[in-house]
């Protein structure tokens, strides 16, 4: 029987679904408003580690994991789990601090800076769109910086440690879910050691939060189980889609996840938006609308160029 929806149409339905929980994600995070940001990341991680064990247990890839954690690539999976526990500690950081619409800024900017890594460390040619793109954006940050008296830094962060990961993730020959599961595993005697301080030495990092919740309270407890399949669930769904749908659909649903957050910044959230948001932000979605199109069309040449090559 022939599939009536097709891969290509999941593989867009699985993206749509990875971008809408991590565009949603911040809500989750707000409800630990009262739990200090360094111990939701711990638990982030060793939750994740549970979650990602039992999905690869399941699918009988664990020797897959062994081998890469013995593998001389180790080290380039430790520098992805260094870069992305920053960026998932920074953007909880964010959402708690009151500054979601400016981690929503982050995840803009992110694939504009990385075509930047990509000139510096590849020697990757950009187009006339892109140069267009990139001096758009870098615009739109001078904007805020100027209008609000101050560098948007948490967001210039968020871009440039998730630039850093695709760098890393790029010399790692292992899919997706295997390779983050070897990053949180990597993670977790970390996480442990600082839950370890809260718990048993009473570790405080800000005054009038609510440490060692784990356990004590119920509510957060459940909440901070719950941070293993919101961070794997999207990643498996990415994979999922990562196999079925080419280079330049998949960036342009991934948009969809910064959008969210900055919708529930603003209506939600109540975060201001000022005059300054105002201009910035729309010279920042010209500038992805300049860079998605000169990678639909280049991606169209590409595709062009490998049925020319079939039909001779």
């Amino acid at each position: 029987m022939s599939d009536p929806i097709g891969p290509a149409a999941r593989g867009v339905a699985a993206m749509v679904g990875a971008c809408v929980i991590w565009g949603l994600s911040s809500i989750y995070y707000k409800a630990l408003d009262d739990v200090p940001a360094p111990e939701v990341l711990a638990h982030r991680a060793i939750w994740s580690v549970v979650f990602f064990l039992g999905v690869l247990a399941v699918q009988g890839r664990l020797g897959v994991l062994r081998a890469l954690l013995a593998d001389r690539a180790v080290g380039v999976v430790a520098l992805a789990a260094i870069a992305i526990s920053t960026n998932w500690g920074l953007f909880i950081f964010a959402v708690q601090s009151g500054r979601a619409l400016e981690g929503s800024l982050g995840y803009y900017v992110f694939p504009l800076l990385a075509v930047l890594l990509g000139v510096g460390l590849y020697r990757e040619r950009l187009s006339g769109l892109q140069v267009a793109a990139v001096a758009l954006a870098a615009l739109a940050v001078l904007v805020l910086t100027l209008g609000l008296g101050t560098a948007p830094w948490i967001a210039l962060a968020l871009a440039g440690t998730f630039a850093c990961y695709g760098i890393a993730k790029r010399r790692v020959a292992a899919g997706p879910v295997v390779s983050v599961t070897a990053e949180v595993v990597l993670m977790a005697p970390l996480a442990l050691a600082w839950l370890a301080g809260v718990h048993l030495a009473g570790w405080q990092v800000l005054p009038g939060a609510e440490p060692a919740a784990f356990g004590r309270l119920p509510r957060e407890t459940a909440l901070l189980v719950a941070a293993g399949p919101i961070t794997a669930t999207p990643l498996i769904l990415f994979s999922y889609a990562s196999k079925r749908i080419g280079f330049a659909t998949q960036g342009l649903v991934q948009y969809l996840n910064p959008t969210l957050q900055f919708a529930v910044a603003v209506a939600l959230f109540g975060e201001v938006f000022t005059p300054w948001h105002a201009l910035a932000f729309p010279m920042i979605w010209l500038a992805l609308a300049l860079y998605s199109f000169s990678a639909w069309r280049r991606d169209r040449a590409a595709r062009a160029a490998r049925l020319a090559a079939v039909a001779r």
